[in-house]
C-alpha cells in the first residue's frame, strides 16, 4: 500500500471518528436530548420509526445513538475494531438515513443520497480495506496470540 494511500485512509478515518465521536459526546452531554424529534417527524417508514417511539423503547434508542455514535469514533480514531464498528455504523447511517428521506429528496439539497449514504459508504470501506490496522491498533491486536486461536473473531474485528 503506498504511503499517500494511507495517509488520506488515516486522515479520513481519524476525521470521520472525530465527527462521530463529537457527535455522540454532545448527546451525552445534553440531558434533554432525545432521539424523539428526529423520529416523530419519520417520512419513510413511519410506521417502524413511531415504534421506536415507544416509551420502553426510545431510552434504548437514546443510549444506542449517544453511545453507538461515541464509540464509533472511538474506533475509528484509534483503529481498533474498525471492520466490526464499520459496518455497525453503516447501518446506524441508515437508520439516520430513511426518517429524513422524502424520496427521492432526503433534504433540499440533495436528490436520493446526502451525508449519511456518504459516511455510510466510506464506513464500509473501512470495514472492507481493513482500514484499522493502517496505523491503527487493529495491526496490533491482530498480531496478539489469541488472534491465532480465535480466527473467526479476527475475522469480525478487524
Amino acid at each position: 500500500m503506498k504511503n499517500s494511500y494511507k495517509f488520506i485512509l488515516v486522515l479520513l478515518r481519524l476525521s470521520l471518528g472525530w465527527l462521530m465521536f463529537y457527535a455522540g459526546v454532545t448527546k451525552i452531554a445534553d440531558p434533554n436530548w432525545s432521539a424523539a424529534g428526529y423520529l416523530q417527524g419519520a417520512k419513510t417508514f413511519p410506521g417502524f420509526f413511531s415504534w421506536f417511539l415507544e416509551p420502553s423503547i426510545l431510552p434504548v434508542i437514546n443510549f444506542i445513538n449517544e453511545w453507538g455514535l461515541t464509540l464509533l469514533g472511538v474506533s475509528l480514531i484509534f483503529g481498533v475494531c474498525v471492520r466490526l464498528s464499520g459496518v455497525l455504523g453503516a447501518a446506524l447511517m441508515m437508520l439516520y438515513y430513511f426518517p429524513v428521506l422524502d424520496f427521492p429528496y432526503p433534504n433540499a439539497h440533495s436528490y436520493i443520497v446526502d451525508e449519511h449514504i456518504i459516511y455510510a459508504s466510506v464506513l464500509l470501506l473501512f470495514a472492507t480495506v481493513n482500514a484499522g490496522r493502517v496505523f491503527g491498533l487493529d495491526k496490533k491486536l491482530m498480531t496478539m496470540p489469541w488472534a491465532d486461536r480465535h480466527s473467526g473473531l479476527r475475522k469480525v474485528l478487524g
